[in-house]
């Protein structure tokens, strides 16, 4: 199935973090990615801005591959993987993330077999 739009890709990027591990491992790589790009504006050291990028999808991908058992979204959707991170973090910032996951599949912490939920 090729995914066409933003609005079609959250579902699945949904589905692709449905472990709260995962999830945390998300959310502390793209704080740790966001506080370096901070630090490099602040300090005028670009390299700061490298060493985001490995500071934010390394543990995100170590969520994937040995939370998750899966391949991350932003091999084949890199542009709206990294939009829907930061849409992620925000909603797990206001406390919705959780219902984000049961609203879409059903549980806070679903199966990696549970269907979307065609109502959403």
């Amino acid at each position: 199935m090729e995914i066409r739009s933003f609005r079609e890709f959250w579902p699945y990027y949904v589905g692709e973090h449905r472990s709260p591990v995962c999830r945390g491992l998300h959310y502390f790589g793209t704080s740790c990615a966001l506080s370096l790009l901070a630090a490099a504006i602040v300090t005028g050291r670009p390299a700061l801005i490298l060493l985001g990028f490995v500071a934010g999808y390394g543990p995100a991908w170590i969520g994937h591959f040995f939370v998750e058992n899966n391949r991350p979204a932003t091999f084949k959707y890199p542009r709206w993987s990294f939009i829907a991170d930061f849409k992620m973090l925000g909603l797990a910032l206001r406390g919705q993330m959780a219902a984000e996951v049961t609203r879409l599949y059903g549980s806070p912490n679903p199966p990696p077999d549970a269907p979307l939920r065609t109502h959403s």
